[in-house]
């Protein structure tokens, strides 16, 4: 019998009562909305950052809209998906696409690189140099980017550089020829963005059990199939999160090629797509045109972030 004054009845309301509510009470509906209202202010502060700047964006690249509208000598019409259009079927737009997913995975692949070899390093060393190593990565971090840029130029320049005197280049311009312009911003690019990885591998490192190292080592293993077999596997949620953080960093560069190359090189040759959304808006004053290279940057961006939030969910499971 399971009726009301059945011995299961009791248990049966203790765990209702654990649940959250008592056989008398509504079922809540929705959910409870206290994280909500701690979320509120958060919420409404990202709003007004992000949510109306992005809306602004996507509706200004739905009309035509250049200095003659800014200044009211013209009335604003609405082109719908034209400026889309327009902007797919230009062939420099492509060109530009393609050479800032290069540039930014080149960008990627060595600031992994570079940082994680210094977080190794990082552990194998005495405490003094440790700390001198981390000084100087922490003071390239919080170098502005313009004042950085500024510095690799007066390093790189042609006449008074002191990189071309030491490598006998005399006056090779690094700037003038596309590949080395943009190897150039890239070794800065890598110089300021390093210390990130570094340090975060290296607070990873510094988590996994020394019981674990000390057997590789014993088993005969080298430093590099440590690093294959056993650290990388271990600190794969963390290289997740500093590689997909890198990829929305890279792509996103504007000053070091603006400030470097002159604003996108010698006829646009080291033109990415931050700069070349520059030009379009505020150089030419087609802002409808900026606005709609900016929704694509966003969409790509975007698209990035799902994958790494997915990325961090599948490790989680994992885990």
């Amino acid at each position: 019998m399971t009726g009301p004054m059945s011995p299961g009845a009791p248990a049966r309301r203790r765990v209702r009562a654990v649940r959250g509510f008592s056989p008398g009470s509504p079922r809540p509906r929705g959910g409870s909305r206290a994280p909500w209202l701690y979320l509120a202010p958060a919420l409404v502060v990202l709003g007004g950052l992000l949510a109306y700047p992005i809306y602004q964006l996507g509706l200004i690249s739905l009309f035509h809209y250049t200095q003659a509208q800014v200044s009211g000598g013209e009335a604003t019409t609405f082109e719908g998906f034209g400026n889309y259009a327009e902007l797919f079927g230009d062939e420099q737009f492509w060109q530009v696409l393609l050479a800032t997913v290069v540039f930014a995975a080149a960008c990627v692949v060595c600031t992994l690189a570079v940082g994680c070899v210094l977080a190794v390093l990082l552990t194998r060393v005495r405490a003094v140099p440790r700390l001198a190593l981390m000084l100087a990565a922490l003071g390239a971090w919080a170098t502005p980017a313009i004042t950085g840029s500024t510095v690799w130029l007066l390093l790189f320049d042609a006449d008074f550089g002191p990189v071309n005197r030491v490598l006998g280049l005399g006056d090779h311009s690094w700037t003038y020829e596309r590949f080395s312009a943009f190897f150039l911003v890239l070794l800065e690019v890598v110089w300021c963005s390093f210390p990130f990885v570094m340090v975060t591998v290296y607070a990873g490192i510094r988590a996994v059990p020394s019981e674990v190292l000390e057997a590789a080592s014993l088993d005969g293993a080298s430093q590099w199939r440590i690093w294959r077999s056993v650290l990388a596997p271990m600190l794969r949620p963390i290289l997740v999160v500093v590689t997909i953080q890198s990829v929305i960093w890279d792509f996103k560069v504007f000053t070091q090629i603006y400030v470097m190359t002159g604003g996108g090189g010698i006829a646009g040759q080291n033109l990415v797509l931050n700069v070349y959304a520059y030009q379009q808006a505020f150089a030419s004053s087609r802002y409808s045109l900026g606005a709609a290279i900016g929704v694509v940057m966003l969409l790509i961006l975007l698209a990035v972030t799902l994958v790494y939030l997915r990325l961090l969910r599948r490790q989680g499971e994992e885990l």
